[in-house]
This record gives C-alpha cells, sequence and structure tokens, in this order.
C-alpha cells in the first residue's frame, strides 16, 4: 500500500512552497522528503495548469504588459556549460493592466520561438482588440505581429537610466 499524505500535509507543503520557500527548507520544515515534495509540487502545478487552460479563454482584456523573469535550473548559464546543468529558463508573463490578473505564461529561452508561442497563446486567449506593451526585448514585434496580426495596438517601453546626482540642501535656523 502506498504512502499517501493527508490533505493538511500537502496543504503544508504547498502553502510553504507559495511562500517561497525552497525544496530542502520545506523537506526541513514538514519533515516530508524532497522528492514528494517535487512530486507533489509538480501535481498541483499540472492541475493549476489545466485549470487556468480551460478557464482563462474569451478575455476582455484591455491593456495588456509583458515581462519575462529570469531564473535557472541546475546552474546559471555561465556554468551550465562547464557543469553540463540546465542553465537560464525565462518566465514570459502577461499582466492585464485594470485587473492584474496573468491570463497567460511560459517558460523557457529568452528568444524568438518562446516569444511566439507565447504571444499565440495569449491570442487564443483575449477578445478585442487588446493594447500591448513591453520591453526593448527584439523578439516581440515579430511575436505580436504573428499572434495578432492587424488586430492590436502594441509599443515598447524603452527606459533610460541616467545618472541621477543626489544633492543635500542645509536650512539654517534663523
Amino acid at each position: 500500500m502506498p504512502n499517501i499524505l493527508n490533505i493538511e500535509k500537502q496543504a503544508a507543503v504547498i502553502s510553504n512552497l507559495a511562500e517561497g520557500m525552497s525544496i530542502r527548507s520545506v523537506e526541513r520544515v514538514t519533515g516530508i522528503h524532497r522528492d514528494t515534495v517535487m512530486r507533489l509540487g509538480v501535481r498541483i502545478g499540472e492541475g493549476c495548469s489545466m485549470v487556468m487552460d480551460a478557464k482563462m479563454r474569451n478575455l476582455n482584456c484591455r491593456a495588456l504588459q509583458f515581462d519575462e523573469i529570469w531564473g535557472f535550473v541546475g546552474s546559471k548559464q555561465k556554468n551550465a556549460v562547464r557543469t553540463g546543468n540546465f542553465g537560464d529558463v525565462w518566465t514570459f508573463v502577461a499582466i492585464d493592466v485594470d485587473s492584474r490578473m496573468v491570463p497567460a505564461f511560459l517558460v523557457g529561452k529568452r528568444d524568438g520561438y518562446t516569444a511566439n508561442n507565447f504571444v499565440e497563446d495569449l491570442a487564443c486567449r483575449v477578445n478585442g482588440r487588446p493594447q500591448i506593451s513591453t520591453d526593448a526585448l527584439g523578439a516581440y514585434k515579430e511575436a505580436v505581429e504573428r499572434g495578432f496580426g492587424a488586430n492590436v495596438d502594441y509599443g515598447q517601453v524603452i527606459k533610460i537610466y541616467k545618472d541621477v546626482q543626489l544633492t543635500k540642501t542645509l536650512v539654517a535656523d534663523s
């Protein structure tokens, strides 16, 4: 008979992971082996993905912002070549400006292939003509055109950083 975690222990594992605890920290706190934590995390993630895929359709998103979040699997990219581990991964995220809802996301490399797949998935989820703003990642221009065609208002937000000199003003008592 297989060991099955009761619902309270499953909830403890998932809530700790959702709070940002590492897998090994969850293992120490709950006493549940890291392989079990990983299997539960994968199962919950697949379930969430199925719910998102089924429910996040026909959305009326007026304005969307795209961004990418960097992470790594196994080791950072500069060490991945040497160690043979996986390296850098990027999570592409679309955020609805009004509701802060995330109608689509995709994990992959920061390249045109992933950008195209991400935008195609999003285009299947939204109705109407959204306004989309992205950072200066070059792959977005082609991806948005391929995914939405002419049915989009698209622009890039390019941030320019300048040296800002801070000065102190002393006020003397009179």
